[in-house]
């Protein structure tokens, strides 16, 4: 228990409850500002509420154009939120905007959204062996522009990240973000580009922020590889992310334990 009373919890989200309360609670702060840091460094627009987090450049972003709800809203209290979240969001701006909840929601396509889907939050401790490593990837750390525009192209490309392709350099980011928390990788195989990854360290939890491996180099182990080099740079700290179906079996070999279902929702800006 906290500081506070049993007795005094209403819903246990309560604002001044510490944010490592629980898990799920650090994660969703951490995610938040998983997406916040880069957002503010690139000059965007970052705003938080009791409700939520909302990020946004004003232009097609993926996961960067997003609000995070921060707490579960009451049955009575979600056209309140939505309202909130859809003022700041929805005024200016193009692009897909993203809306993040631990939580079920209500049918939300009434509001004009779309149903993305139901990631698994997964965490692991900071015990454990690493993953081993596929011995043809070289994998390299961001540290320059043209190692950016490498990064930048993998993820537009292979994530995918439609709404940025054809990929163009500085589409999403540029020097700026790794001025934050945000660490960034490449992995090349036979000098080819095929995989990227990055992690983001907030409230002290290492946010796996997003890894994909080009189609065509996929089975190789590279996946793996990249999580085995994001994991040995925080060796300390727990790891945690939203995770789709397809890397789940992965992270669960390699020691992540499935937490809840968020519910990812979409909405077109015009």
């Amino acid at each position: 228990m906290t500081t506070l009373d049993k007795e005094a919890l209403a819903t246990g989200w309560e604002a001044d409850l510490p944010l490592q309360d629980t898990a799920l609670r650090q994660f969703i702060e951490a995610w938040a500002e998983t997406l916040a840091g880069p957002v503010s460094a690139l000059g965007g627009h970052v705003v938080r509420s009791e409700e939520a987090v909302t990020t946004d450049l004003g232009k097609p972003a993926s996961y960067y154009s997003s609000a995070v709800l921060l707490r579960p809203p009451a049955h009575d209290e979600w056209d309140r939120t939505l309202d909130v979240v859809e003022r700041t969001m929805f005024r200016t701006g193009s692009g897909p905007v993203h809306l993040w909840s631990a939580w079920p929601t209500p049918d939300l396509t009434v509001r004009g959204w779309r149903l993305e889907g139901y990631p698994p939050f997964m965490l692991s401790s900071a015990a454990g062996s690493l993953p081993p490593a596929a011995p043809d990837l070289e994998v390299r750390e961001v540290g320059d522009a043209d190692d950016l525009q490498v990064w930048e192209r993998l993820a537009v490309e292979g994530y995918p990240m439609p709404e940025l392709r054809p990929w163009r350099a500085r589409s999403l980011f540029d020097m700026r973000v790794l001025s934050t928390p945000l660490r960034l990788w490449v992995g090349y195989a036979a000098g080819e580009p095929v995989a990227a990854a990055a992690s983001y360290l907030a409230h002290g939890l290492h946010v796996l922020a997003m890894g994909v491996v080009a189609p065509h180099a996929r089975g190789r182990g590279y996946w793996r590889t990249m999580l085995r080099t994001r994991l040995a740079a925080f060796p300390d700290l727990p790891c945690g992310s939203l995770f789709s179906d397809m890397s789940r079996p992965g992270a669960e070999q390699h020691g992540f334990l499935p937490i809840i279902r968020f519910t990812l929702w979409v909405r077109e800006r015009s």
